[in-house]
């Protein structure tokens, strides 16, 4: 069950990294911001390995060859709309990137790896509902710690953090694309 746990981390580092940046541009992050953000995470993380497991090998084969060059697509955009909110706002305005279809964009594209884990845990034959739990809880935890402290002391080292964050999201992005 070990090896569970480290699968786990490792997926939610990226969801680690974008939260830490979205929660570094709020000026305000209630608690309602940090559970969307890290529930919506943790949730997409949950089901991607599920939908992995029942979709089969078949599908791997045609989702694999793409799979990176979408996530990176998709984190592309994600990156570019806050760096472009950032130039455009005011420095009292604040962007909240925790819900609406960048929140929706951005767990779609750091759980897409979960889709191929999923698909290795059918191999396996082992239970995939507990294994897709303790992922999607420990990318949730991840998740909330990561926004939390990015609010916390990000402003205090960072004047404009939207600019840094959309810099720092094209780059988990290309580091995606790299990777496939």
């Amino acid at each position: 069950m070990l090896e569970v746990f480290v699968v786990a981390f490792g997926l939610g580092l990226d969801a680690f990294s974008l939260s830490l940046v979205f929660g570094m541009c709020q000026k305000v992050c209630p608690l309602g911001a940090k559970l969307r953000l890290s529930l919506s995470f943790g949730a997409f993380q949950f089901g991607m390995p599920i939908l992995g497991f029942f979709a089969g090998t078949t599908t791997l084969h045609y989702v694999s060859s793409f799979d990176h060059l979408v996530a990176f697509l998709i984190l592309l955009f994600v990156g570019i709309k806050m760096f472009w909110e950032g130039l455009k706002n005011k420095p009292e305005e604040n962007v909240d990137f925790s819900k609406g279809i960048p929140l929706l964009l951005a767990s779609l594209a750091t759980s897409i790896d979960a889709l191929a884990v999923g698909f290795s845990f059918a191999f396996m034959g082992n239970a995939i509902y507990v294994r897709a739990l303790i992922i999607g809880v420990v990318c949730a935890l991840m998740s909330y710690l990561a926004v939390s402290l990015g609010h916390r002391f990000g402003k205090a080292f960072i004047p404009h953090p939207e600019l840094l964050g959309g810099v720092a999201i094209v780059a988990v992005g290309v580091k995606i694309l790299l990777q496939g």
